[in-house]
């Protein structure tokens, strides 16, 4: 019983010395398929929804591949890794649309701690009740996926002494959101948050989960986790999502795997305190990645981010196993073992190397593993 899965992507567009250059105006306007952010130096595209993991690969590489090609014809350019803009300018908003007025809200509102570029993973769960539940068990385990996902260690060519600088700085919107009881609870409070402004409109829910639908909060099909720094390895974000999707099936399967049943956390303020308990991990999680110390829902003690990540790991690989995603889920191992992207970037950099030549290398590999991911892959899928 696989469920549909599908990847919204932001990257930054740049030049191969690592200099963040704003092109999606006419990336839009030339390319199907890719939308602006309000920032023109990073863009965003879609992958449809597909339950099989061979074809969303080859829906992740072949955007990227045709971008790359698309701006080398405009001139030395390339895609930038990462999740923060490591060498770029920091304190100036490039309006990507001048005339729209969410991006000039966005831009007076949150400046440029919203030019971020990240992951958010969308799988299909079409009854509003089953989507609450699962919302509420992702969001307290959501710290997990920022911890394998951690890709901004540098802002403005400093090491900002976090893994996933963005997360540190990216504006939660609103500042406080409960884990939801039930679809009328969401309705309920989202309907009060338009009402007094703390949110713009219904995209306006920057969460690291939010469930997600054609005509939000009344129709919902899917949990989109939010949280996630952008991976380079398409491979490796595959795997992220089999632990996610792993994790959601067993959920189906066994309806009491829910925060606010299990949690023995003391019952009157359960929901509150897994709210800040998990407020508490993201922030720890944004900071040290796989060394966070987080702590766990189910009883409040402490547990080391990667210690978690192998439990949960070792808990979901039958499921995974019995609905054949078992070799798209075992990555996940080789993340544990290496480190994420944050802390192989931060190797480098302790090692000696300054923050534009990590950038540059890994800019370089990037565009050598995606050209032979698009080589490989999709050229088979398509045919």
């Amino acid at each position: 019983m696989l469920l549909s899965k599908g990847f919204e992507i932001e990257i930054y567009t740049g030049t191969p010395s690592g200099d963040v250059v704003g092109l999606s105006d006419r990336i839009v306007a030339d390319l199907n398929g890719f939308v602006r952010e309000p920032d023109s130096r990073n863009v965003e595209y879609t992958t449809p929804p597909l339950c099989q993991y061979e074809k969303l690969l080859c829906e992740l590489v072949r955007p990227r591949h045709e971008l790359r090609h698309y701006l080398r014809g405009l001139g030395n350019y390339t895609l930038v890794p990462g999740s923060t803009l490591a060498l770029g300018d920091t304190d100036r908003f490039y309006r990507s649309d001048p005339s729209n007025p969410y991006h000039a809200y966005i831009e007076q509102t949150y400046g440029t701690t919203v030019v971020t570029a990240s992951v958010h993973i969308n799988i299909g769960i079409s009854d509003p009740e089953i989507l609450m539940r699962a919302c509420r068990l992702v969001r307290v385990e959501a710290p997990l996926y920022l911890a394998l996902t951690a890709s901004s260690p540098f802002l403005g060519g400093k090491a900002t002494g976090s893994h996933s600088s963005r997360w540190q700085v990216f504006p939660k919107t609103p500042a406080h959101v409960p884990l939801f009881t039930s679809h009328a609870h969401h309705i309920q409070w989202m309907e009060a948050q338009l009402a007094a402004d703390t949110m713009q409109n219904v995209r306006h829910l920057w969460s690291s989960v939010r469930p997600n639908g054609d005509r939000r909060p009344y129709n919902l099909n899917r949990l989109e986790l939010r949280i996630c720094d952008l991976i380079s390895d398409p491979v490796a974000l595959l795997a992220v999502a089999a632990l996610l999707e792993a994790r959601l099936i067993q959920l189906i399967q066994n309806p009491e795997l829910d925060p606010l049943i299990l949690s023995e956390l003391p019952q009157a303020s359960r929901n509150h305190d897994l709210v800040a308990l998990t407020d508490a991990n993201e922030m720890a999680a944004a900071s040290q990645s796989l060394e966070a110390e987080l702590r766990h829902w189910q009883n409040g003690r402490p547990i080391l981010a990667r210690d978690w990540i192998q439990q949960l790991y070792d808990e979901v690989w039958p499921i995974a196993k019995a609905n054949g995603l078992s070799c798209f889920l075992s990555p996940v191992k080789k993340i544990l073992r290496e480190g994420n992207e944050a802390q192989r970037w931060l190797r480098q950099h302790e090692a000696g190397q300054p923050v534009q030549q990590v950038i540059q290398n890994a800019i370089a590999e990037v565009a050598d593993s995606e050209g032979i991911l698009a080589r490989d892959l999709c050229e088979p899928c398509a045919a």
